[in-house]
Parts: structure tokens; sequence; C-alpha cells
């Protein structure tokens, strides 16, 4: 039985047969482990230590492969993350045309502290890159995996307030 912290009967319920699926598709690709941590990934949001230790403990294959291999890559993350992502690019073009200023803008208007990357509602995830290789057309933000170039505050406020908007609509 899966071990999961702090979690109802009926969540660590769903959350092993969601596990179940995905340990069968490994099995069926012959174990290609990034395949297997994107798939808990796009299940869950994240990477769950909850569900590295359950396929460690199902394959045989010490807990540290899986986290060796996801610290490697930067697409894989070990926290939950919002419904909105906003990647800030932190590259030199991006940073000489005003990044900071844009990512100082949003942490105001999303109420993050310096030490904060996901609002307390889950809506929003505020994360900086290095560079995304967008430099032509800095100031780059991307929300929700759309490239945003030569950004501006009022643009990029009026977007974030657009998905606000879009949120209390749908309740």
């Amino acid at each position: 039985m899966l071990v999961l912290k702090s979690t109802s009967e009926r969540t660590r319920f769903f959350m092993e047969q969601i596990l179940e699926k995905i340990l069968v598709e490994y099995r069926k690709s012959e174990g290609n482990i990034i395949s297997l941590l994107q798939d808990i990934e796009d299940s869950f949001g994240y990477l769950s230590e909850d569900a590295i230790n359950w396929f460690s403990k199902k394959l045989d294959i010490p807990a540290s492969r899986f986290f060796g291999v996801a610290t490697f890559y930067s697409q894989f993350h070990f926290k939950p993350r919002g419904r909105n992502v906003i990647t800030a690019c932190c590259g030199t073009a991006c940073h000489v045309k005003g990044s900071e200023r844009l990512i100082n803008g949003l942490r105001k208007e999303l109420n993050l502290s310096e030490d904060e990357d996901t609002t307390k509602n889950m809506e929003f995830t505020l994360e900086k890159v290095n560079c995304v290789g967008a430099c032509s057309i800095a100031p780059v933000i991307i929300i929700n995996k759309q490239v945003r170039g030569k950004t501006t505050s009022d643009k990029l406020l009026k977007e974030i307030k657009s998905l606000k908007g879009l949120k209390d609509e749908g309740n």
C-alpha cells in the first residue's frame, strides 16, 4: 500500500491507481526512467517523495537513482505548482531590459514574498530561469508555455488579472 503523508484513504486509493497505470506503461516501454518521471509529473503536477519511494519499492531501484535523474533535468519539480505557471527569463538581455522590475511587479500582484514561488491558493507559480534563448525579444516572460516577448509591466499585469478573472468566472 502506498504510504502518503496526511492524505485521506480515498485519495491514497486514487493515487495508487494512477501510479499502477504508470507502472504498466513503464514496463511496456522497457524501463525508461525519464519517461516514468515525466508520467508522474504529468499526473500529479510534480514529483512527490511518496511516488518516487513507491516506484523504488515496486521496481527494486534505489530512490537515489530516481532523484539523481530528476535533479539533473530542470524540467522536473519537487513541489506542487500552481495552475498557471509564469516563467521569467533572467538572462543578460532580459535583465538589461528590466526583467527584475517585471518579476517584482509580479510578486506584488500575486502577493508572493521573496522566498515563495507559489500562491497560497495554488493558482500561480512564478519561477525564474537563467535564459530562455529568445534574447532578441527581451524581456521574455512565459505564461503557461506561451512565450511573451518585449513584455511591459502593463501588458503583464493585464494578463495576470485576466487569468485571475477566468478563475473567478469558473466558480
